[in-house]
C-alpha cells in the first residue's frame, strides 16, 4: 500500500509540473495589481516588453499621464531616447483583430511618419467604449485580464494641466508565470490559435 501511494503521489506530481503556463505581465502598484495577457501575434512588441520587465526597466517610472475616459500610460516620458533611439523603437503590428477596447495595452509613439512604436511607452484604455481612432494607428499588442478596477481608480486620481498624477503612481513591472487553470480562475478565456 505504501508503495502505491508513494506512485500516485509521484505520477500527480509529474502530472502537475508539466501544465503549460504562460508569461503573463503584472503591473504592481500602491494601488493594486493589473495582469496583462500578451498577445503573439505582435511577438516583437511581446517580447521587448518582457525584455523590459525583466530588466526592471521601468520600477524607477510611474504611471505619467493618466485621462479619463481616455488611458493611463506609463513608462518613460517623453524622451529623446523614446522616440529617437532605434534602440527603443519598434515597427508597428497592426492586427485587425486586436483594436483599442477597454482594457487594451498598446505602444506609445509621436507622429512619425511610419508610425514606429517607442518600446519604452505604453498604455491602458480607460474608456469602456474603446478608443477606436486609435486602431491601425497605434500597436495593441496585450490587454488586462486582472485589474481593471486599478485602472479606473488610477485615472480618476488628482492631476496636474498636463495629466500628471500629483503623487506619483509608481511601476513594478513583471513578467510572472501563469497556469491556464489559473488563468481560467480569473474567467480569462484563453486565445484560439
Amino acid at each position: 500500500m505504501k508503495i502505491f501511494l508513494t506512485l500516485l503521489l509521484g505520477s500527480l506530481l509529474i502530472g502537475c509540473s508539466n501544465e503549460k503556463t504562460y508569461e503573463i505581465g503584472q503591473i504592481k502598484t500602491a494601488k493594486g495589481e493589473i495582469l496583462l495577457w500578451l498577445h503573439n501575434e505582435t511577438p516583437k512588441h511581446k517580447a521587448s516588453f518582457i525584455e523590459l520587465a525583466n530588466a526592471n526597466y521601468w520600477d524607477s517610472l510611474s504611471f505619467n499621464r493618466v485621462i479619463p475616459d481616455f488611458v493611463v500610460q506609463g513608462g518613460c516620458p517623453d524622451t529623446p531616447e523614446g522616440f529617437n533611439d532605434p534602440e527603443y523603437l519598434l515597427n508597428p503590428e497592426f492586427n485587425d483583430n486586436l483594436l483599442h477596447d477597454y482594457g487594451a495595452l498598446g505602444a506609445g509613439r509621436d507622429d512619425n511618419p511610419g508610425k514606429l512604436s517607442a518600446r519604452c511607452q505604453f498604455y491602458i484604455v480607460q474608456n469602456k467604449e474603446g478608443l477606436h481612432r486609435l486602431d491601425g494607428d497605434y500597436t495593441v499588442f496585450g490587454k488586462v485580464i486582472k485589474g481593471m478596477d486599478v485602472i479606473d481608480n488610477i485615472v480618476n486620481v488628482e492631476r496636474d494641466s498636463t495629466n500628471t498624477p500629483l503623487d506619483a503612481i509608481t511601476l513594478d513591472v513583471n513578467i510572472i508565470k501563469m497556469t491556464t487553470k489559473k488563468l481560467n480562475a480569473l474567467n480569462f478565456t484563453m486565445p484560439e490559435k
